[in-house]
């Protein structure tokens, strides 16, 4: 399908800047841009492929100001990277959608299946499970007795949603992702452990999307529970009993012990790591391999490093730990010149 620089605009509230008559039927990176082909420019590194791009559209911000003439059409917004998100949505939305249960889907006689719902082969659906309308459930994925999704859920290839957990709307869940697992509970003994059996069970509201790998295990008792807006990356670990905050996010290798709390609107940085039975206060920023070990400060605390602490601090001691060897080798020679003056 093909829209013109002025349709886009109207859609995404821009305003064109060139041809409004410009044809794009494809989306292509700047670096990487060809003829019928819409673009983006958000991050300023790239503002130098801009003047030699051949993508026939590129949506920019509407504050960049040209060093040169361009010769595609521009299309100003007010935030471009958002405005692509839009159009790939719109995008995303014109694919075709399946519908049908596979006849080699296994589908309890007890389960309440929704209208235009897709159900791929050798997925197997409990008793009691309750899936909402428009949802897709790909192949080998596995519904445990008396689950609940929502409407237009998306289940990808060999997810695990256990028994009993709770999906709201338009939830997302990526290929091989477990919901609902045992939370790691065991009570050690003269003889090795005991197993606590984990009789809770994972919430997930609307709008969340979970990646591919990642775990969320059902709780000890009561809820583990994903708040609505939630966006998670790859090969995170959610442990039993924790909670997630609306809006937050959070990069590829994550993990959270039993019991943390995590605010709303949190941005947390890849393999950052969370003690137990901890709070994180809203909208605070942990960056990359972080270690939180205690309840965070307030709202718009950043934090770095392990142990997690403001980042002057971190890179004040970053600084010390970088002169050790000199300061080791002079604390040597005044060890020594104190001993050659006690002896005399």
């Amino acid at each position: 399908m093909e829209f013109t620089a002025r349709q886009i605009a109207e859609m995404i509230d821009g305003r064109v800047e060139g041809n409004e008559n410009a044809a794009v039927n494809s989306f292509a990176k700047i670096e990487e841009g060809r003829e019928g082909a819409i673009s983006f420019l958000s991050n300023p590194k790239y503002t130098h492929f801009l003047y030699d791009t051949r993508s026939t559209i590129v949506l920019v911000n509407e504050d960049l100001e040209l060093e040169r003439p361009v010769s595609a059409t521009l299309i100003r917004v007010k935030n471009a990277y958002e405005a692509v998100a839009r159009l790939l949505q719109f995008y995303d939305s014109m694919k075709p959608r399946k519908t049908g249960v596979d006849p080699l889907a296994s589908v309890s006689p007890s389960a309440t299946i929704g209208k235009d719902v897709y159900i791929g082969a050798f997925a197997c659906i409990g008793d009691g499970v309750v899936i909402g309308d428009g949802c897709q459930v790909y192949p080998h994925v596995v519904i445990g007795d008396g689950v609940k999704l929502g409407e237009s859920c998306l289940l990808y290839p060999h997810v695990t949603i256990y028994q009993g957990c709770r999906l709201g709307n338009h939830v997302t869940i990526h290929a091989g992702s477990v919901i609902g697992a045992d939370g790691f509970g065991f009570a050690p003994n003269t003889e090795g452990y005991n197993k606590i059996p984990q009789i809770g069970i994972v919430v997930i509201e609307d709008n969340v999307e979970i990646g591919a790998n990642t775990c969320v295990d059902r709780s000890t008792m009561g809820q583990t529970v994903i708040h609505k807006g939630v966006k998670l990356d790859n090969l995170i670990q959610v442990a039993h009993n924790c909670e997630i905050g609306e809006n937050t996010v959070m990069s590829a290798q994550v993990g959270m012990a039993g019991s943390t709390k995590i605010g709303a609107w949190c941005m947390v940085g890849g393999q950052a790591g969370f003690a137990g039975h901890i709070h994180v206060a809203d909208k605070t920023f942990v960056g990359a391999q972080c270690g939180v070990i205690s309840d965070t400060k307030g709202n718009g605390e950043e934090l770095i490093g392990s142990p997690a602490m403001n980042p002057r601090e971190f890179f004040k001691a970053v600084a010390y730990w970088k002169r050790m060897g000199d300061m080791s080798k002079e604390l040597r020679e005044l060890k020594k010149k104190v001993e050659e003056l006690t002896q005399k």
